[in-house]
């Protein structure tokens, strides 16, 4: 197999590769398992597509780690993202898709049917739905990777439990780093908020609810500059944009809210990807090779939604559907 058409995931090149038996060609298969894929999923399936669901490292994507979701459609009493997934998941299956919980180490989209390799297997498929989402965006500064896991975080609904009774700073602005600010106040002493304007970027009731917190302080206009400790996080190092003033700060945990990446490494050099990396739509959820399709914060730098990528994930299966039914 000529390893120029298959270029590797960078976060999977680690693990050994085993014999990738090929198996029949798949009329649909969706690679990953969030709110856009599993809606794709359900359109595919009730369009009698049968499709194969490759679910990735995250099943449920980025909305799983939520603990309180208010803003889905459906659920005034809101709805942590675990379970809005797992519901998901079930409609999916339901109607006939097929989930595996397999990791897409390749693709090669030059020519049809389409090959989906995995660790164990290869696929082919004659349509792909691409709904791999986005990651966190890291800060980038020295101390970070070296205390992920220790300290450092990217999902407070994971990891929130362990900083009971502690201080804990969120950086970022937006609606995530506010809700997850909030959510991190059930369990900590004192939630920091750092943010490197002198307003939020969130919605009013996300903005709201941390401004009247008693528990979490905001510190404006302020960057992290570096992250110390010997075993685990002990301080972080702030920058004032303002003042310039360079301080330490007391802290046993740094959750990090500052955007996402798209995940689509993957697809360079095979689909059309914008400036900051996402996969390029038309109207119709179509990429730049036909018969391919892409779905939620893969494609959508802009809202990053589960209304929104749910939506996605119908259109493109549907269009998919359509690209089938004219081909026969």
């Amino acid at each position: 197999m000529n390893s120029t058409l298959f270029p590797q995931f960078s976060l999977s090149t680690d693990r050994q590769k085993s014999s990738a038996p090929v198996s029949g060609t798949e009329s649909m298969i969706v690679i990953g398992g969030g709110p856009a894929g599993y809606t794709a999923a359900l359109y595919g399936a009730r369009a009698a597509l049968s499709p194969l669901v490759l679910l990735g490292p995250a099943p449920g994507g980025q909305a799983a780690t939520a603990d309180l979701m208010e803003n889905v459609p459906g659920f005034p009493e809101g709805i942590s993202g675990q379970a809005l997934a797992a519901r998901m998941r079930e409609q999916a299956e339901s109607f006939g898709a097929r989930m595996q919980s397999e990791d897409v180490t390749a693709v090669d989209l030059s020519r049809r049917p389409f090959r989906v390799k995995t660790f164990d297997s290869e696929y082919l498929a004659k349509t792909l739905v691409i709904a791999t989402g986005a990651h966190s965006r890291r800060l980038g500064v020295p101390g970070e990777d070296r205390f992920v896991g220790r300290g450092v975080s990217f999902c407070a609904n994971c990891d929130g439990l362990f900083f009971k009774e502690k201080t804990i700073a969120v950086v970022g602005g937006g609606d995530s780093a506010c809700d997850e600010a909030v959510f991190l106040a059930k369990f900590a002493r004192q939630v920091w908020v750092i943010h490197r304007r002198d307003q939020f970027r969130a919605n009013q009731r996300a903005r709201d609810r941390v401004l009247s917190h008693p528990k979490i302080k905001v510190i404006w206009n302020a960057v992290v500059d570096e992250i110390f400790g010997e075993k685990r996080v002990q301080r972080a190092r702030l920058h004032r944009l303002d003042t310039g003033e360079v301080s330490d700060l007391a802290v046993d945990g740094v959750f990090v809210y500052i955007g996402m990446d798209p995940n689509t490494q993957l697809f360079e050099g095979q689909l059309a990807l914008d400036s900051r990396g996402y996969i390029v739509t038309d109207r119709q959820q179509a990429t730049s090779v036909p018969g391919v399709f892409a779905a939620g914060d893969v494609q959508d730098p802009d809202f990053r939604q589960v209304a929104t990528a749910a939506g996605s994930g119908a259109a493109a299966a549907i269009q998919a559907e359509h690209f089938l039914a004219h081909e026969e």
